[in-house]
């Protein structure tokens, strides 16, 4: 190959991967913006004075069972800054998750569980059950999830905020070993419906490297289940999402720094 045509070579793969990143860069910024356009529609609400339904669903882990120990979970601590420290007293927070769901659980029972109760919004953290299924199931998790999301938007008003599952230990065996991978198709499947995201996994990721402790610190079992701080750091994140965190506020205040 002649010099300048080695040059015309270079230049033409330089010119492909320019494009190939700002056609990367413009798919991130939509979804960027359509993250933030949900989000909006969210924070809006709670700058008008009138009620919100707020509807949050998931596994054992927003079912709050056992694991808390008698301290408050998620959804409770989350009802305690709406209704409470808001004063939001006639918004209604309520919890439908169910010990041991996955998605495909959660839309067949969409009726009874999320649908009757004509939320504003719905708040859905899962994954860590349907990641059982490992990376064999990835696609049928990541085809449920956009399904669910469809016959939301189809069968109600509400605006829909996504979370990620918290990590888990090694002790937890083999079974969810791929749940790093469907916390990933949630972050995509949140930005291809353009639904708000709390990344509560990239979350306790940081929070634990800079607090530079064991990841059983916010576990009650030492496998899956969060304990009442684990619990506490999930509403700090949501609350942050949704723009209501107030760090001197009493929501779990007593719980972690």
């Amino acid at each position: 190959m002649t010099r300048i045509a080695h040059l015309k070579s270079n230049r033409f793969i330089y010119g492909v991967a320019i494009v190939f990143s700002l056609l990367l860069s413009s798919t991130n910024l939509l979804a960027q913006e359509a993250d933030e356009t949900e989000l909006a529609k969210i924070k809006a609400l709670l700058d008008k004075p009138g009620p919100i339904t707020w509807l949050i669903t998931g596994d054992s882990i927003t079912h709050g069972a056992l694991h808390t120990h008698g301290f408050r979970s998620y959804p409770e601590h989350f009802a305690e800054r709406i209704r409470w420290e808001m004063r939001r007293v006639r918004d209604v927070v309520i919890n439908t998750g169910i010990s041991g769901d996955r998605v495909p659980g959660l839309a067949g029972d969409l009726e009874h569980r999320v649908l009757r109760f004509k939320p504003s919004v719905v708040s859905i953290m899962m994954g860590m059950n349907d990641a059982v299924k490992g990376d064999k199931g990835r696609e049928e998790f990541r085809t449920a999830y956009l399904q669910l999301i469809d016959r939301l938007r189809d069968e109600s008003d509400a605006l829909i905020l996504l979370h990620t599952p918290n990590p888990i230990t090694a002790a937890s065996g083999p079974l969810r070993g791929d749940l790093p991978a469907y916390a990933q198709i949630i972050r995509e499947v949140a930005a291809d419906k353009g639904v708000a995201l709390c990344d509560q996994d990239k979350m306790w990721r940081e929070y634990l490297t800079r607090r530079k402790t064991n990841l059983n610190y916010l576990l009650n079992d030492g496998t899956i289940h969060p304990n009442g701080k684990g619990h506490v750091l999930f509403v700090h994140e949501m609350c942050k999402t949704l723009g209501i965190h107030d760090p001197t506020s009493n929501t779990g205040r007593l719980y972690l720094p």
